[in-house]
């Protein structure tokens, strides 16, 4: 995305949207963490409660634990807190009385038994917005129900609307459910603060990730309760154009997805095949037919694109305006010449070689986005937190590691 607004140089002096906003971090996993370090990746003071005994998950490269995922961890401070002990709970809470924002994704009830829920803190920190990332949220009959992400991709029904008829439910790869969740979680608290900066109170927002993820399915839910079936599962193709799909490409597993749009684009292919009988088949020159025989296209296409290469199929149909693209593998992606745009190398402390994180796919016109930083090493700021966000001295300090409170 291009950056309209004030040149580079001047954007430069101008402090990150949520610079001076600081956000207490009870995550663990993916979807928690994803959304603090979006908070984080706009300027956010992030300082993320951890416990060295407990660092598992997506979050962490198994065999190394002190190497934890940029995608989630980036540009955090890390505190170790024992939650289990009273004087760790202390501490936590004084730290969210000078908190802006209180992230948590742990099971319904924990961060009460811990007296760290929005009632117990709210009285002393009268403008926290406090947001609870739970599976199921923390009301009705299914608070207390574990949640990960394919458990959520199957509850929201969305396992049923991918892939072809025919295949057994299909996730969406990549954790979908933790990053649609903190996504919706991000946008939330950026409302909850503009909305603060009204009225000066703070928020509880109790979010399911489950109905993120329903929501994203919203068109497909209401066609099947008011057409009271099931909507069909369509693999690559589309309700409304044709042809649309992914078709073989000259190589071994090679691919092009070609989408057309309307009849004017359905002319160009047509010449851009060179002679096929795509272009002279009445059945094909309206949308309706081209929908009704999509296979005998799709077979004519498929005899088209399997002779060339991946590349030669895009430059041919994009130069005449026909929406089409090779099927990129990551090297490809990662070696693209735009890719600088979104990547950067990390290198995580306790890690011998970089990791490669993706950025925030956009730019701001009067300011900058944080450039991203390694995670930190558990446990980096401990010291440094307590000290500048509740004033401990080192003697204090010395204390609550003595009593095993900072582990």
């Amino acid at each position: 995305m291009s950056v309209v607004g004030l040149p580079a140089t001047e954007r430069s002096a101008v402090a990150p949207p949520l610079a001076g906003v600081r956000v207490l971090d009870f995550t663990h996993i993916v979807a928690g963490p994803f959304c603090t370090r979006i908070l984080a990746d706009l300027g956010a003071e992030v300082l993320h409660i951890e416990t060295r005994s407990r660092t598992e998950g997506v979050g962490v490269h198994a065999d190394q634990p002190e190497r934890r995922d940029p995608r989630v961890h980036r540009n955090k401070k890390s505190i170790t807190i024992n939650l289990k002990h009273e004087a760790g709970q202390a501490a936590a809470a004084r730290l969210a009385s000078v908190a802006d924002i209180i992230v948590e994704n742990f099971s319904t009830g924990v961060m009460r038994r811990l007296q760290l829920d929005y009632e117990s803190l709210q009285p002393s920190n009268l403008g926290l917005i406090y947001v609870s990332m739970s599976g199921f949220g923390h009301t009705g009959p299914r608070r207390d129900w574990t949640s990960m992400n394919m458990n959520l991709q199957g509850y929201s029904g969305l396992m049923l609307v991918t892939g072809s008829e025919g295949d057994p439910p299909i996730s969406v790869s990549n954790s979908w459910n933790d990053f649609i969740g903190g996504l919706h979680a991000a946008f939330a608290i950026l409302q909850a603060l503009m909305e603060r900066k009204g009225d000066g109170h703070g928020r509880y927002l109790d979010l399911a990730q489950a109905e993120c993820s329903i929501a994203t399915l919203g068109p497909l839910v209401l066609s099947s309760a008011v057409n009271r079936q099931d909507s069909a599962r369509l693999g690559n193709r589309s309700t409304s154009i044709a042809p649309q799909g992914c078709y073989p490409c000259a190589g071994d597993d090679e691919w092009c997805v070609i989408s057309v749009q309307n009849d004017a684009q359905w002319s160009a292919l047509t010449l851009a095949t060179g002679g096929s009988p795509l272009a002279t088949d009445p059945r094909f020159t309206s949308v309706v037919g081209r929908l009704r025989f999509q296979d005998e296209i799709d077979e004519q296409l498929r005899a088209w694109t399997q002779n060339l290469s991946k590349k030669d199929v895009q430059t041919r149909l994009t130069a005449v305006g026909v929406p089409a693209e090779r099927v990129r593998r990551a090297d490809e992606v990662v070696n693209s010449d735009d890719a600088g745009r979104v990547f950067s190398l990390l290198l995580t402390p306790g890690s011998s070689k970089p990791d490669l994180a993706a950025g925030l796919p956009f730019s701001l016109g009067i300011s900058e986005t944080r450039p991203p930083e390694p995670p930190a090493a558990i446990g980096q700021h401990t010291r440094k937190a307590l000290a500048e966000w509740i004033g401990l001295t080192d003697a204090e300090i010395d204390e609550l590691e003595a009593r095993g409170a900072l582990v």
